[in-house]
């Protein structure tokens, strides 16, 4: 495995366990449907939160959470409505970004719930 794909998923590990350990059930992590993907769907407080979390390993060029920009919005949502149709969940739905920072064995986590709207059609 790449460096960069070892990172991104112990990114994903690390912010699978900070949400556990803050009360969310993880329902899916890595769920695809087609070239459709969702990073971590979990459940809280009667809310679907769809979580798009982004590693690197410094901070040198961009913030972590910059890398969702709205390319990579629409195909959340279009990834989202694919997951909520399939499984005709009822729930209302939030979309969070967790950026992780590794550095050697370290990390620094940042969640921003709420970080992105659905755009209107």
């Amino acid at each position: 495995m790449a460096k960069h794909n070892q990172i991104g998923k112990s990114g994903e590990e690390y912010a699978m366990e900070y949400l556990i350990a803050r009360g969310y059930v993880i329902r899916d992590i890595n769920w695809k449907n087609g070239k459709l993907e969702l990073d971590i769907v979990a459940y809280k407080d009667r809310t679907l939160i769809i979580v798009e979390v982004k590693t690197r390993s410094s901070e040198q060029f961009e913030h972590p959470e910059d890398a969702v920009d709205n390319r990579k919005i629409r195909h959340i949502i279009d990834a989202t409505d694919a997951y909520i149709q399939k499984y005709d969940l009822p729930f209302e739905v939030r979309f969070d970004i967790i950026s992780v920072i590794r550095k050697e064995n370290e990390y620094k986590i940042e969640h921003i719930p709420d970080a992105f709207y659905p755009p209107l059609q």
